[in-house]
């Protein structure tokens, strides 16, 4: 097909640099890669359909806003917001889920991560540490 030689959704280089995140629990680190982290961090893991177009356009673009809206690894936190998109279910959003079954989030787990996200950010989010 032509529609794979378009040169866009095929960069896969995950950006150097950014902070390391000390969790506070291995729990929390858990919930945060399933739900979050491919799109909201330095730390994407691209699956193999990222690079099929023109689903690869589809998984650049989600990536791309992602980071724009936050970026774990290097932007500032805003914890309140940040909780209150994962207690509402408008993140991680539903075409993310059904590839990736750590996103779809229990009752339990959102309130696993929201107590491990007040933990490990609480003191030092909006700071840009």
């Amino acid at each position: 097909m032509v529609i794979q030689f378009v040169p866009y959704g095929r960069d896969h280089t995950n950006p150097t640099g950014g902070r390391t995140i000390a969790w506070d629990s291995q729990r929390t680190e858990r919930l945060m890669t399933g739900a979050c982290m491919d799109c909201h961090s330095n730390q994407t893991t691209w699956p193999w359909y990222s690079n099929v177009a023109p689903v690869s356009w589809l998984v650049q673009n989600d990536v791309e806003e992602g980071r724009h809206a936050l970026n774990l690894s290097t932007g500032e936190i805003e914890l309140d917001e940040l909780i209150e998109t994962i207690r509402e279910g408008s993140m991680p959003p539903w075409q993310y889920k059904p590839t990736h079954s750590g996103a779809r989030l229990s009752d339990q787990e959102k309130r696993d991560l929201i107590r491990g996200l007040q933990a490990t950010f609480g003191s030092r989010a909006g700071t840009g540490n």
